[in-house]
């Protein structure tokens, strides 16, 4: 297996020890066996059911304060690891899925549509259109593991919020 796909047990060790580990770990959601992003992007969905009742100026802070927080986890814990973008580190799964849900807290929406919004995100993550391929490759770090993810999240909320608009 790629070093990018399994952890070590002494990796493992390294990356739950630090608060900064824990935090790209998405709180140990990136630590599952298969589907690290899902999983991932999944765990997001729980803060977010909280995060939808914030104002929306207050969701945009917290939207970049976890962004920034995203990079320095990433970078800490991609050193740790040793391995720059390991598929463990699934806190930018977290940033780009609350971006991708974005549309639901300005347009009124059944619940269902928060599946879709799951769906979009995880679709443009895996797909990688340009720009978010370009990124992937050559942007390194912490800020290249969360602008990718960041931008296939506003593709998501882009997409979604015109399925809301035009089916309403």
């Amino acid at each position: 297996m790629s070093a990018k796909k399994t952890l070590s047990a002494e990796q493992r060790r390294a990356l739950l020890a630090t608060p900064a580990g824990w935090l790209a770990s998405g709180f140990g959601s990136g630590l599952a066996p298969v589907a690290q992003g899902t999983f991932g992007s999944l765990a997001a969905l729980l803060p977010w059911l909280w995060l939808r009742e914030l104002s929306l100026p207050i969701y945009v802070v917290i939207l970049l304060a976890g962004f920034a927080l995203g990079v320095w986890a990433c970078t800490a814990a991609g050193r740790a690891l040793g391995v720059d973008d390991h598929r463990s580190l699934v806190w930018d799964e977290f940033i780009g899925q609350w971006i991708a849900l974005l549309p639901l807290l300005v347009l009124p929406a059944p619940w269902c549509w928060i599946v879709v919004g799951f769906a979009l995100f995880r679709l443009f993550d895996v797909w990688k259109p340009w720009p978010i391929r370009w990124l992937d490759r050559r942007v390194k770090g912490g800020f290249g593991v969360m602008i990718d993810d960041v931008i296939a999240g506003v593709f998501a909320a882009l997409v979604l919020a015109l399925a809301i608009f035009l089916l309403r």
